[in-house]
């Protein structure tokens, strides 16, 4: 029975994280399939260039929240239901590395959007100040100071997740944390690759540029 549930959390996990957000709000903003516009992804970035600021900033709180609450979510119902149960505990944290994985992936992989999405670095940060909020804000910073000196969001998202490793090592946290930094941090810098193929070509565009619906 523990297992069930277990199991069931973890996909309410993936499902919470594959709530198409940008997609909603640039349909109900505009009527459009944010996916056919600007870099065809449902992220914050695309959106904000594509239906604007407003939309833009709503796209990034939601999802941020998403990763948030998928592994708050997965903490509370485990420890609520077997905190009688120590052993169970004890593999805790992995669970709620597999919650926070499987978030992460249902943004960029949305059951609901024929398996497409975002990037996942807005996610990938709710994840982190789940797990170790020092290390989602020292993650959050080196975005805005890239950001801030760049104006270029990609780049910042790429040095944030490859910061947040070295967050997760510096304030000690459990392995199962690590590994997961480790792999979403690789996961998110994947998700960018044509960011990257555009950065190496000076070609990537900066912050406040918009690019109009079709």
């Amino acid at each position: 029975m523990a297992w069930l549930v277990g199991v069931l959390t973890l996909l309410a996990a993936y499902l919470l994280g594959s709530i198409p957000t940008g997609y909603i709000i640039a349909k109900a903003v505009q009527g459009i399939d944010i996916r056919e516009h600007g870099s065809g992804n449902t992220g914050a970035t695309n959106v904000m260039r594509v239906v604007g600021k407003k939309a833009g900033i709503a796209v990034l709180v939601v999802d941020l929240c998403k990763g948030l609450l998928a592994v708050l979510m997965v903490q509370g119902l485990l420890t609520a239901s077997y905190a009688n149960l120590p052993v169970w505990l004890e593999t805790l944290p992995w669970w709620m590395t597999g919650a926070g994985l499987l978030a992460i992936l249902g943004h960029s992989r949305s059951v609901w959007l024929n398996w497409t999405g975002g990037k996942s670095a807005a996610t990938g940060l709710g994840v982190l100040l789940a797990l170790c909020w020092p290390a989602g804000l020292g993650a959050a910073a080196v975005f805005g100071v890239t950001l801030g000196l760049s104006r270029i969001v990609s780049l910042g998202s790429i040095t944030a997740a490859l910061a947040s490793v070295v967050f997760m090592v510096v304030f000690q946290q459990p392995l199962p944390y690590i590994l997961l930094a480790i792999a979403g941090s690789l996961y998110v810098i994947l998700r960018h690759r044509t960011n990257i193929q555009r950065l190496l070509e000076g070609t990537e565009p900066r912050l406040g540029s918009r690019t109009p619906t079709s």
